[in-house]
């Protein structure tokens, strides 16, 4: 140590500060040059102009859908009504899979290519570490969302006409109260699918391999979808993590009924601040050595 330098109290070398170390900015910026990034923005562009051309080419027909509202019979009626249908159709499994994507690769990732104790020894305070990285994928989940549905509005709306949205019940909503709504779902939405994210983020704590956490997260949630179906469960499937998945299609209701909405926003939210309690207890214990 030259004279120059000094030791701080606590043992770090002076002008060390924390918050300065794995910027936010600088973490987004290397994340969204990764190709599995780039990959899944480009599946959010391409969906929606999948399923126009599959809705204009009249390949679907009756579509399986859940007791809440059937919104397929009115996706050609708007782009409006072509955005819910969008999110309707991707909320059970593409959107679970984005999630889980982006926050189960946080940490196992840096794990699995050997520069996580790299990261740590900068050094990076190891809570900080996750913060930023839970951050990060929180955006990247949500840009995606965003990203899906703006297109769908859009390629929407130059295919089937900027009008407003008519629900199956007979409901007529106009074009700024349903973008109003829809902006509602999309909030309802991006609290909803942090189940799913943070416990990937959770799993990606405890394996090396991002794949077991993307992996494991998915079957989860599949598993506790197969089990909703099981009717002599009774009240049970209430507590599940994808109870009221569909919630946000009570907004398209005139009065809306905010009771589900209400309960799937608490649980949900019970459920991510759980997992990542989870995720960061076991990193602060975690004996890294990759």
């Amino acid at each position: 140590m030259t004279a120059t330098e000094h030791v701080q109290p606590t043992g770090a070398v002076a002008g060390y500060r924390p918050e300065r170390t794995l910027r936010l900015g600088v973490e987004l910026r290397r994340q969204f040059k990764r190709r599995r990034t780039i990959g899944v923005f480009a599946l959010m562009v391409a969906l929606p102009l999948v399923l126009i051309a599959a809705l204009q080419l009249g390949a679907s027909e009756e579509a399986r859908t859940n007791s809440r509202i059937n919104l397929v019979d009115v996706a050609t009626a708007s782009g409006l009504n072509f955005t819910l249908f969008v999110l309707f159709a991707t909320t059970s499994f593409f959107l679970v899979v984005v999630y889980a994507l982006f926050f189960g690769d946080t940490v196992a990732s840096e794990a699995q290519w050997g520069s996580l104790r790299y990261t740590l020894a900068t050094p990076v305070p190891r809570s900080r570490l996750l913060r930023q990285k839970f951050a990060a994928a929180l955006v990247l989940s949500v840009s995606a969302l965003l990203t899906l549905a703006s297109v769908a509005v859009v390629a929407g709306g130059i295919a089937f006409g900027f009008a407003e949205i008519q629900t199956p019940i007979g409901v007529t909503l106009s074009q700024g109260e349903g973008l109003l709504r829809l902006a509602g779902m999309l909030g309802y939405l991006a609290v909803h699918l942090l189940v799913v994210g943070t416990l990937a983020f959770w799993l990606s704590t405890v394996t090396d391999a991002p794949l077991a956490a993307v992996g494991g997260a998915v079957f989860t949630v599949f598993v506790f979808a197969i089990l909703d179906q099981v009717e002599q469960l009774g009240s049970i499937r209430d507590w599940f993590p994808t109870a009221e998945e569909f919630a946000w299609t009570d907004l398209l209701q005139t009065p809306v009924d905010s009771s589900d909405l209400f309960r799937g926003v608490v649980q949900s939210l019970v459920y991510a601040a759980v997992f990542t309690a989870l995720g960061f207890r076991h990193f602060s214990r975690r004996d890294v050595t990759s």
